[in-house]
């Protein structure tokens, strides 16, 4: 019996299988780390920017914001990629892998992220912009210096979740041949026929995402204290 729970630990992992590939899988952890990283920077910034947009109340652009909003978060991020993939060549636009994922993601993230910075928003009494305002400061102003501030602290603990959840989705650029971590470690798997690549890739995105999670959860805690 032990003879073969040896066996399987040794299919599972096996260190010369490791040291063959383990830099096809650093290289796709590389891509995976660029691609969060902009993912987290550009729907971020669109989402924020949506909001602000969202809270001038005119509402045409108001309409607009909620509208974009609610068809983001209704598609899979899996459809919205292969869409983007598929569909923007066929209107003369056709991207790369890295440029659909980042893309498609970071849609997904600003819809996520408007509406927690809205919902931060629209929780302040209305008397904070009101008294900014009183004070001489512009709406530009006042939203950025009082409104925003106070709005972020309440947007964190949700935004950053969602941040956590979409980044992951980097794997879904396998779909579209974005050489990041699943796709590498697939490819590697199927090449050496065994599966420690899976396992330098589940190991990877452990090196990846749980930093993460924990800078996330200082985060929350240090801004719920504010």
């Amino acid at each position: 019996m032990s003879g073969d729970n040896s066996g399987l630990v040794f299919t599972f992992f096996n260190q010369e299988v490791a040291a063959r590939y383990w830099l096809q899988i650093l290289q796709g952890l590389g891509v995976t780390v660029g691609v969060g990283l902009a993912v987290v920077v550009t729907g971020v910034l669109l989402g924020l920017a949506l909001a602000v947009l969202r809270a001038l109340r005119i509402r045409p652009i108001a309409w607009g914001v909620v509208g974009f909003a609610d068809v983001m978060r209704s598609l899979p991020p899996l459809i919205l990629l292969i869409v983007v993939y598929f569909g923007f060549p066929s209107i003369g636009l056709p991207l790369s892998a890295f440029a659909t994922t980042w893309l498609a993601l970071s849609l997904v993230l600003a819809a996520y992220a408007e509406e927690s910075i809205w919902a931060g928003i629209v929780s302040l009494p209305v008397g904070q912009m009101e008294a900014a305002r009183s004070t001489g400061m512009r709406w530009w102003q006042a939203m950025g210096w009082v409104v925003l501030p106070q709005a972020l602290r309440r947007a964190v603990p949700p935004l950053t979740n969602r941040v956590i959840s979409i980044t992951k989705n980097t794997a879904l650029g396998s779909v579209v041949a974005l050489n990041e971590i699943l796709n590498q470690a697939q490819a590697a798997s199927s090449t050496s026929g065994n599966p420690t690549p899976l396992t330098l890739g589940a190991l990877a995105y452990l090196a990846v995402f749980l930093p993460v999670v924990v800078l996330a959860r200082w985060i929350e805690r240090r801004w719920k204290g504010r």
